[in-house]
């Protein structure tokens, strides 16, 4: 059964000071957790957002990086600490990206573990749908990743979809 909605955040630009909290939450979270690096990289480029959800005492619950290619919004890394997953964070993460970026035509994309079903859920309740599949995308099990699209331009086929017809024909 699903939490309620944790209302007790707020969201926020993901700032240096935070990567400590993000840090401990990614090696948490993650088996092949980000580097202080990989944030550091993300949060200095212009064509990156960076968020963070804090909780009551201002302390990081989860945070979230997409990066721009091109047209292409690429949702690099959604986290959310353990006690607050299953609260609406994730979700309002997602939320507030698209609120930022959307457009007549803008286009996102993700990758996300076969296995991690609660992920894939939250995903496609925000519109994300499965186009296709990278096998052995992670390096630390070899496990394959879902690769998910979301798009504002009802049009739009994503570039590995494996059957066009059926990505369009699906609404």
């Amino acid at each position: 059964m699903n939490a309620l909605p944790d209302k007790a955040f707020d969201l926020r630009r993901l700032e240096i000071t935070d990567l400590p909290a993000a840090l401990e939450i990614e090696r948490i979270a993650f088996p092949t957790p980000w580097s202080q690096s990989m944030f550091v990289l993300e949060l200095s480029k212009a064509s990156s957002v960076c968020l963070a959800a804090v909780g009551a005492e201002n302390e990081l619950i989860g945070y979230l990086i997409a990066a721009r290619y091109a047209q292409v919004w690429h949702v690099m890394n959604v986290s959310v600490a353990p006690g607050r997953r299953r609260g609406g964070v994730a979700t309002a993460l997602m939320n507030e990206l698209f609120h930022l970026t959307e457009g007549a035509r803008t286009h996102y994309t993700l990758e996300v573990r076969v296995s991690n079903l609660a992920a894939i859920e939250m995903y496609e309740r925000t519109g994300f749908r499965v186009a296709g599949t990278r096998p052995g995308y992670y390096t630390d099990n070899r496990e394959d990743a879902l690769i998910m699209w979301r798009s504002t331009d009802k049009n739009f086929v994503p570039p590995n979809v494996a059957n066009p017809t059926d990505w369009k024909g699906h609404r």
